[in-house]
Order: C-alpha cells, then sequence, then structure tokens
C-alpha cells in the first residue's frame, strides 16, 4: 500500500459519520496515511485484558481502535454541532496558507 495524502490532520476536531459511534466526536489522536486510518478519542474504544509485566501491572485496559478516513468528518469550528463540513486551503492576507471550513468559512485551528 502507498501512503496517501489526507485532509485530516492530528488534532482535528472531528465526527463519526458512519459506523456504530456514529454522531460522536473527538480529537484526531493519531493519522496513519497508509492504511487510511485515523484514531479518534472516546471513539471505537475497546477493552483489551493485559498480562501484568515489565511494561506494567496487568488488568483491563481501554483503548481507541483506528476507524477508516471515510467514516469521520471535520466539525465545523463555528457551529459546534453535529454537521460535518468539507475543508479547502485558501491563503490570509499575510501570506500564510490555512485550512478553513466551507460551510461557515471559519479557519481550522491546529
Amino acid at each position: 500500500m502507498t501512503a496517501v495524502k489526507l485532509k485530516i490532520k492530528k488534532g482535528d476536531k472531528v465526527i463519526v459519520i458512519a459506523g456504530k459511534d456514529k454522531g460522536k466526536s473527538g480529537e484526531v489522536i493519531e493519522v496513519i496515511p497508509a492504511k487510511k486510518r485515523v484514531r479518534v478519542t472516546g471513539v471505537n474504544v475497546v477493552k483489551r485484558h493485559v498480562k501484568a509485566g515489565v511494561a506494567g501491572p496487568g488488568g483491563i485496559v481501554e483503548s481507541e481502535l483506528s476507524l477508516h478516513v471515510s467514516n469521520v468528518s471535520h466539525l465545523d469550528p463555528k457551529e459546534k454541532k453535529a454537521t460535518a463540513t468539507k475543508t479547502g486551503v485558501k491563503f490570509l492576507k499575510d501570506g500564510k496558507k490555512v485550512r478553513f471550513a466551507k460551510k461557515s468559512g471559519e479557519v481550522i485551528d491546529n
């Protein structure tokens, strides 16, 4: 598999638009371009039984698994509601290149 450039970056606020966690939102923890997947805080959480060892004590550990990038969309920074938005790129007056939400026109902070 070859890595693909994704529009979603680490730290972006996203909402899940498909799957068992549809409607949940969170921040992107990790982006895996080679597999077209992202990990989001509080979404697709599973419990793993971990054996005690050098790494730490054992027990039941909760962690987030990755989601396919097509199942998430940017959360509009202006509305702060469960509405997905597309992103675009524009240049500010000082020449700085930024990403913005097409729905509201707000700049996506990162």
